[in-house]
């Protein structure tokens, strides 16, 4: 326990109804369809410097075992942004009654920053996202950027999420130290956690500052923590190009496919189609999509194999003059509700990545925005771009995680990386790095999608995934699932 911080190390939580611990209709739904579910408040301080300043109060839920528990199962669905309370509740549902569900609590926590924690990253209303007016990136878009328009982001996302010192507070790193207060306050002396993709960042900081306190981790759709940036974020882009062709060469076989018959050309015909949107956007559900909006759909729908249909009837209702389905796709992965409320998963990515990654010139921006477009042309608007400026220049504090991170860890058990070897965002490279870095047994995972071990469809994952957490059994060396 660190000095200074014994208070919040001892707290007990005061579990209650989840009923006010929804921001949307679908965590609401969700929630009601977990009736064991519980929830409450983890107070940490603001800025662990000052222990006897600010607090935040974050937001926790527990779903008790259905059997006699050995421990809590602590789960970060990635992001950064992502809701654990969202996690917790979905898991629940989608795990069979099994190993895991009777063994654990499955808790999970809504970082700072992020969901029902308060305070929490707010930039926009539910009317500008639906106008289309979040705009935290340049990277991946045709945003160009004055540096006005970045420093008036930051003053208004200051300004609603309560302060200066709230954007500079949601860090990693801090939300590492939040997770071993969490683990004490749930009375499990070691933790056990599951992360994936943004989680699988958490875990490994958490592994690098507290080994000790480390029972089980299991890191499924893995952020390689060797890489900086503008590597990273080029690699991954790189892959959305890889399940953008994987995604045409399925369409190619349908009769009516809008992409054509021959995968070779499926970059080409799809600019024929979706780059008129730039400067003219197209009628859309009650609202509009215009370019950069068709390409976030079409990526939100890459992530899973399964959506694989819907990108391609969007794709052939914009031939048609509509974009309802890929501004559907876009609303459905930011979880918008039908009632056009938002969750503030965009904001609190913006705010932890400014307090995480390096920072970028106006020049290296231009530079980073093109070899994105050269590794995913589909993304390519075909236009003479500038103004790729970095959302986080006028931050004003540095980044505290560093690159590369949780190296060189002394005494960390066993842990367990999980990697598919289409994962669409975070290569499957990566995941091997990250059990190299960690000296985690790695599981590989043949097939197409982005994390596997929540969704609980894969016996060959889930039987893994159970013997490791329950038993601290790993899987022999080179053991391959496929889904």
């Amino acid at each position: 326990m660190t000095s200074g911080l014994e208070k919040f190390y001892e707290q007990q939580i005061a579990w209650e109804t989840c009923d006010s611990y929804s921001t949307t209709s679908i965590e609401t739904a969700i929630y009601a369809s977990t009736p064991t579910a519980e929830c409450g408040r983890l107070i940490v301080p603001l800025n662990y410097r000052d222990p006897e300043g600010k607090t935040a109060r974050l937001a926790v839920m527990r779903v008790p075992a259905r059997g006699e528990p050995i421990g809590s199962l602590v789960l970060n669905p990635g992001g950064p942004g992502g809701s654990g309370l969202f996690a917790a509740a979905a898991t629940t549902l989608g795990l069979p009654e099994g190993r895991l569900t009777e063994s654990f609590d499955l808790v999970g926590l809504d970082p700072r920053g992020v969901g029902k924690s308060e305070p929490a990253i707010e930039c926009f209303t539910d009317t500008e996202a639906d106008q289309g007016d979040v705009l935290l990136s340049t990277q991946g878009t045709t945003v160009q950027w004055t540096e006005q328009d970045t420093n008036d982001i930051l003053d208004q996302c200051a300004e609603r999420s309560g302060g200066v010192d709230v954007l500079t507070s949601v860090g990693t790193r801090d939300a590492a130290r939040d997770i071993d207060i969490l683990r004490a306050a749930l009375g499990d002396e070691k933790l056990t956690f599951l992360g994936q993709s943004y989680g699988t960042r958490l875990g490994a900081v958490y592994a690098e500052q507290f080994p000790q306190n480390v029972r089980a981790m299991l890191l499924d759709g893995a952020i390689d923590p060797t890489q900086g940036t503008m590597e990273r974020r080029v690699g991954a882009y790189a892959g959305f190009q890889r399940s953008f062709e994987q995604m045409a060469a399925f369409c190619a076989t349908q009769v009516d496919c809008p992409l054509g018959h021959d995968p070779v050309r499926a970059t080409e015909v799809f600019h024929q189609i979706v780059r008129p949107l730039y400067g003219s956007p197209v009628p859309a559900l009650n609202s509009y999509l215009d370019y950069d909006e068709a390409i976030g759909g079409v990526i939100s729908g890459l992530y899973t194999e399964a959506a694989w249909p819907r990108i391609i009837a969007g794709i052939a209702q914009l031939q048609q003059g509509r974009g309802d389905e890929l501004l559907q796709l876009g609303y459905d992965f930011s979880l918008r509700d039908a009632e056009g409320r938002w969750t503030n998963f965009a904001e609190a990515l913006y705010a932890i990545n400014c307090m995480d990654e390096e920072r970028l010139s106006e020049t290296a921006g231009n530079e980073l925005r093109t070899k994105i477009f050269e590794s995913a042309p589909f993304m390519d608007p075909g236009v003479s771009l500038t103004g790729a400026r970095d959302g986080c220049e006028h931050w004003p504090t540095e980044p505290t995680l560093g690159f590369p991170y949780a190296v060189g860890i002394v005494e960390l058990p066993a842990t367990l990386v999980v990697s598919i070897t289409g994962d669409p965002t975070t290569p499957h490279a990566g995941g091997i790095n990250l059990a190299r870095a960690l000296g985690s047994a790695l599981l590989t995972v043949e097939g197409e999608g982005h994390t596997i071990v929540m969704a609980g469809t894969n016996q060959c994952v889930n039987e893994i995934a159970a013997d490791y957490l329950i038993e601290l059994k790993l899987p022999p060396e080179a053991t391959l699932c496929k889904l």
